[in-house]
């Protein structure tokens, strides 16, 4: 059976993604939850280091904020360009947001405010717990790309009962 020409549709890596961008959802609800957990966060940083702690805390808060903002920011404005942009975006990208983490921890290694323990262990724990917080909340489905729908669809509704 012969298909015509007209009834395939091509996939171009150089054409645009069509659709909704999830990554900047996924990222929003990121924010949304490290800025809920900051309190909590710098009061520890607070009582272990002191207040150069609550201070550094603050700081690399920020910092992976920024990241999570940047890296889907950068996958959301490409991709409407071409997946191979996007693909290079975020290779370059990733390296250039290391870049700017490593940059904003030099610019104040030598502030008087700063406290390097609390500084990397805030750093390291808030991308890490908050990538894995938000594992909870992330839909690894293609009907639902991105945050799991909040409201039950017909597709979760047991019709068994």
């Amino acid at each position: 059976m012969s298909q015509h020409p007209t009834d395939t549709v091509a996939f171009s890596m150089a054409a645009p993604l069509a659709g909704p961008a999830p990554e900047v959802a996924v990222s929003n609800d990121m924010v949304k939850r490290g800025l809920m957990v900051a309190p909590v966060l710098i009061a520890v940083c607070g009582l272990v280091w002191g207040a150069d702690g609550a201070w550094s805390c603050a700081y690399a808060i920020a910092i992976v904020l920024v990241n999570f903002a940047l890296a889907s920011g950068i996958v959301a404005v490409t991709a409407k360009i071409s997946l191979q942009l996007m693909m290079a975006s975020i290779l370059l990208g990733y390296i250039l947001r290391l870049g700017l983490i490593f940059l904003a921890v030099y610019l104040v290694k030598d502030a008087r405010w700063i406290s390097l323990p609390a500084l990397g262990a805030t750093i390291i724990f808030t991308h890490l717990g908050l990538l894995v917080w938000e594992l909870k909340y992330v839909a690894i489905s293609l009907a639902y790309p991105g945050l799991k729908p909040k409201t039950k669809s017909l597709t979760n509704i047991d019709l068994r009962k």
